[in-house]
């Protein structure tokens, strides 16, 4: 089942230098891990609401390589940790009266969506909210949702300052691999995205040095971010890909015609290498499901890449059997939990070559990668 738009473990240093492995300064530098790192997805997103402290906690706990802040701006230019900028599904703001005015439409990316963005609120507005988890019906993540109202929304900077201290509680490196979300959109308002966030990268001692990965749907602001970060070798760079026939928000906005189809092709992703050391389609771009539903055969993006110098990511592993495979599924229910089968499913696409995939819960990545 599609999901909307992004719906090596060893102690101390060990852990830094697995992860750190083939950084460089040139986009084709990057040396594959010799295990896949497991990248947290919004956190441990199965098990807590997304992007909140305790789901950063809990993926860090059981093992996540890299956490996720997907990253949006306020109306005050603070970089916040939210999937998307519509926070209606992710908090608790209908259930505000005070900002009851403040629900509007908007065409955000081309698509158009109804509720409450964060650019209309200032941080200190922000604050006074509460995170909830978005997946709703029965028996869907019931031990995620028992955590809604506990956490409050998140600053770039206080993700940061929470890695450093787990880092030094733990004894052990954890990455960073944050996504810049709805760049064009956000530059289109006045609130453009990146030189804030390479001022929340120089504000952090921690992430000086601690391994991050930054990723993007759309190019112009990878490219700009490779050419303002070429020299710190603690970074690198991931495109991510989404349906074929769909285009980058930033090329429909320069009115080009490349597709992410023609992104994964063997040429464009030998234009990829040129800018970005990683690249991450969803998992059924990579192994497509067969007519009975069952898992097909790999296709030939993980061989072409691999020969352009990329490393090969993928998003997003769900335990839930409505996200599986046909061949991984049991007979609990659509929305049961089923750790055995997402832990399969996943090593099959790691066999075919992964170098990391994001999970949305770490536990079980770390589980497939043991054998």
């Amino acid at each position: 089942m599609r999901m909307a738009r992004r719906d090596c473990l060893v102690a101390g240093g060990g852990l830094a230098a697995a992860l750190l492995t083939g950084l460089g300064t040139s986009a084709h530098a990057a040396k594959r891990p010799a295990t896949p790192v497991v990248l947290g997805h919004r956190g441990c997103s199965a098990l807590r609401p997304e992007h909140s402290l305790g789901s950063y906690a809990k993926a860090i706990a059981d093992g996540a390589d890299y956490i996720e802040p997907d990253l949006v701006v306020t109306r005050d230019g603070v970089l916040v940790a939210r999937h998307e900028n519509n926070i209606v599904e992710t908090t608790d703001v209908a259930m505000h009266p005070e900002f009851a005015g403040r629900k509007t439409t908007k065409i955000v990316d081309g698509a158009s969506q109804t509720g409450w963005f964060t650019e209309d609120f200032t941080l200190d507005e922000l604050r006074t909210l509460r995170v909830k988890e978005r997946m709703v019906g029965e028996g869907m993540r019931t031990e995620s949702h028992s955590y809604d109202g506990m956490f409050r929304i998140l600053t770039l900077a206080e993700i940061a300052d929470f890695l450093a201290a787990e880092s030094a509680a733990r004894g052990r490196v954890v990455g960073l691999i944050p996504e810049i979300k709805h760049s064009t959109y956000f530059a289109g308002i006045g609130l453009p995205m990146e030189d804030r966030f390479l001022k929340g990268l120089g504000e952090s001692k921690y992430l000086a040095t601690a391994p991050v990965i930054v990723q993007s749907f759309e190019i112009a602001n990878l490219k700009m971010l490779r050419r303002a970060l070429h020299d710190k070798p603690n970074i690198q760079f991931m495109q991510l890909i989404d349906d074929d026939a769909q285009r980058p928000a930033d090329v429909v906005k320069a009115g080009g015609a490349t597709t992410y189809g023609q992104m994964t092709s063997a040429r464009g992703l030998a234009e990829i290498a040129t800018y970005a050391d990683w690249v991450a389609p969803w998992t059924r771009q990579l192994m497509p499901l067969r007519a009975d539903g069952k898992l097909g055969e790999p296709k030939p993006i993980f061989a072409d890449a691999h020969r352009a110098g990329l490393l090969v990511g993928c998003y997003t592993f769900r335990p839930e059997n409505q996200y599986l495979a046909a061949d991984f599924r049991n007979d609990a229910g659509a929305n049961a939990r089923n750790p055995e089968g997402s832990v399969a499913e996943i090593r099959r696409y790691v066999a075919a070559g992964l170098d990391g995939f994001f999970t949305d819960d770490p536990a079980l990545g770390r589980r497939a990668l043991a054998t």
